[in-house]
């Protein structure tokens, strides 16, 4: 059987509804007609110039992505700059445009329980609680345990394997003994209160600030500051991997391809 667009659609939203994203945010269906058939799904985590190429040159129906396309109003769409480019091209190889994106981030097999997962975090819960929410049980971050402790040296090292980066960015002595983890994929400089609090001894996110650098240094909370693209990128990878078997158990025709070649807006030397 070969799904529509729709039914794609529904099985992300019951993985991670569309209705838990943050009211900011706009994800869901950003170019597209439900009714489309999909055979092949390429997922990258931006919606840029180059992941849409891609997505047609291996001849994708969608392309899902974690960050939305289309965020707040326009009133023109340029085709020469972004997201018009992107826009334009989408309408011409009639490829369907969907986004997962904070839905995707504080639901329980999510952007963060991935990430958790990749550091082999054991005991996990969330880190900050949504409140008021009817689905329950979802939230921000995660916190969880090592299975023995490791010096903030081992962590380090592990962490370049996991995030395919070659440097990260450290706050806290090299020989400190790290058990209990804190992860936030993205951006999650503004959970180092509440990860000190609630008995973290290390935060891995990425957009770490000076400020909050100084603010973990006082609270004795060692950082480690993957990069947002990299801490999110990583989760994706396996969330494409279950994503596939997902559709496969509902018994779909349906090829899940990554951008594994998608690379960091910004590059250091």
């Amino acid at each position: 059987m070969v799904p529509t667009l729709k039914d794609i659609f529904d099985t992300l939203d019951r993985i991670a509804p569309f209705s838990i994203a943050q009211d900011w945010d706009n994800s869901g269906l950003q170019i597209g007609t439900f009714s489309k058939e999909i055979k092949k799904i390429f997922i990258s985590l931006d919606p840029s110039l180059k992941a849409l190429q891609e997505a047609s040159r291996r001849q994708a129906q969608l392309l899902l992505t974690h960050h939305p396309l289309i965020f707040g109003s326009f009133f023109c769409i340029d085709g020469d700059v972004y997201p018009g480019n992107v826009i334009t091209e989408a309408l011409r190889t009639d490829i369907a445009v969907l986004a997962a994106h904070t839905n995707l981030d504080v639901a329980r097999g999510g952007i963060n329980d991935m990430l958790a997962d990749l550091f082999d975090l054991l005991e996990v819960e969330i880190l900050e609680m949504e409140t008021g929410s009817e689905q329950g049980g979802i939230g921000l971050g995660r916190l969880g345990s090592l299975e023995k402790p490791l010096a903030l040296s081992e962590i380090i090292e592990r962490a370049k394997q996991v995030l395919d980066v070659e440097k990260v960015g450290v706050v806290g002595p090299k020989d400190s003994r790290i058990k209990r983890v804190a992860v936030v994929g993205g951006s999650g400089g503004g959970m180092v209160s509440l990860a000190s609090k609630k008995g973290a001894d290390l935060l891995i996110t990425g957009d770490i600030s000076h400020h909050e650098a100084r603010k973990a240094e006082d609270l004795g909370l060692a950082l480690l500051d993957g990069g947002h693209f990299s801490t999110e990128k990583a989760a994706l990878h396996l969330f494409a991997d279950r994503f596939s078997v997902k559709l496969r158990e509902l018994g779909w025709q349906v090829l899940v391809e990554i951008y594994k070649a998608e690379e960091a807006p910004m590059w250091y030397r």
